[in-house]
């Protein structure tokens, strides 16, 4: 026994409003959001807002004033790169469930987002502990840009 298209559409309202609020008040939440990181040679805290600015710089037990120009600057820019994939990856997993489509009414799709050309394809990468993990053993740019490869 079909459902009459009233009531079907009834529902899809429905569904379409709370979907709406729903969506308002994650972007409302998002506006809020700022993520910190710390380089991996642990000199620089770097922090981001809900747009991926940076929104704030510190350097941490003065081991900036060991540091060449170039150190220091590459020591900020991991810092900010990574929390700005930080944050990317947290307006992904907030906005997912707006992409689903609807389980009561099949008829509404979700939103169509395509997040590599929004963030870049660094943010599609898997962030697991594993990754993390690699990140901070990676050599720093750095060291590479130095000729450096991290070992004594």
């Amino acid at each position: 026994m079909t459902e009459p298209l009233e009531k079907r559409l009834e529902k899809a309202m429905a569904e379409l409003q709370a979907a709406q609020e729903a969506v308002a008040r994650t972007e409302r939440e998002l506006r809020q959001a700022s993520f910190a990181v710390l380089s991996s040679d642990r000199a620089v805290r770097a922090t981001v807002g809900p747009q991926g600015e940076l929104s704030g710089i510190e350097f941490l037990e003065n081991k900036y004033r060991d540091m060449s120009p170039q150190e220091l600057a590459a020591s900020v820019l991991e810092a900010a790169n990574a929390a700005r994939l930080k944050m990317n990856r947290h307006v992904m997993k907030a906005m997912a469930p707006f992409t689903e489509p609807s389980s009561n009414v099949p008829e509404l799709k979700g939103f169509e987002l395509d997040w590599e050309r929004i963030f870049g394809p660094e943010v599609l990468r898997e962030d697991d502990e594993d990754t993390a993990r690699e990140a901070q053993a990676a050599t720093p740019a750095w060291r590479d840009a130095l000729g450096e490869d991290g070992e004594d």
